[in-house]
């Protein structure tokens, strides 16, 4: 394989999660492995759970998070801080040294903007990141650090989405 490159999918938009399971789709068409670790989410069933179990072994999801951890107020208990912290030390090393042939650190930008983690570390260990990995991260507000070292950077723009008109998240769409 060529040096993997770093793909980000930033902002405001609905499909940044969505890109980036199109992208480990086509991997997996070319049967490169692909690791998927979910930042944030927690014991949610959605729909792209069940496509990897069908995918197996070629295209693995792990949820990392335990879901929004934030105060009414805007404010992150401890908690937040510890359980960012223990998803990061989980991904690191394969973000090192991975088993895949592309990494998707789905939601990582995130725990940067909302300062759960260290931009500098983070970045850090992106440049350190594995060679042979293509490593896709998504979320809004991507630091300019991870800007800056990515190949290609994709920014979403929402025009019009459902959920401000009170549709909820529906199966096959946000699910």
């Amino acid at each position: 394989m060529k040096t993997g490159q770093l793909l980000v999918f930033t902002g405001n938009g609905k499909g940044k999660t969505t890109a980036a399971l199109g992208l480990a789709l086509r991997a997996v068409g070319h049967g490169l492995r692909v690791g998927f670790l979910q930042f944030i989410k927690g014991n949610l069933s959605c729909g792209e759970h069940k496509a990897a179990e069908r995918l197996a072994p070629f295209l693995e999801i792990r949820q990392l998070g335990s879901g929004f951890l934030r105060a009414s107020d805007g404010r992150f208990p401890p908690e937040a801080y510890a359980n960012a912290r223990q998803q990061w030390e989980r991904a690191k090393p394969l973000i090192l040294a991975s088993p895949y042939e592309m990494l998707v650190l789905d939601e990582l930008c995130y725990l940067l903007l909302w300062g759960l983690l260290p931009v500098e570390e983070v970045a850090d260990v992106v440049r350190r990141r594995d060679p042979g990995c293509h490593l896709v991260i998504t979320g809004r507000g991507a630091p300019p650090e991870l800007v800056a070292l990515a190949d290609t950077v994709t920014e979403m723009t929402e025009v019009k989405h459902a959920f401000t008109r009170g549709v909820p998240a529906e199966k096959g769409i946000e699910l």
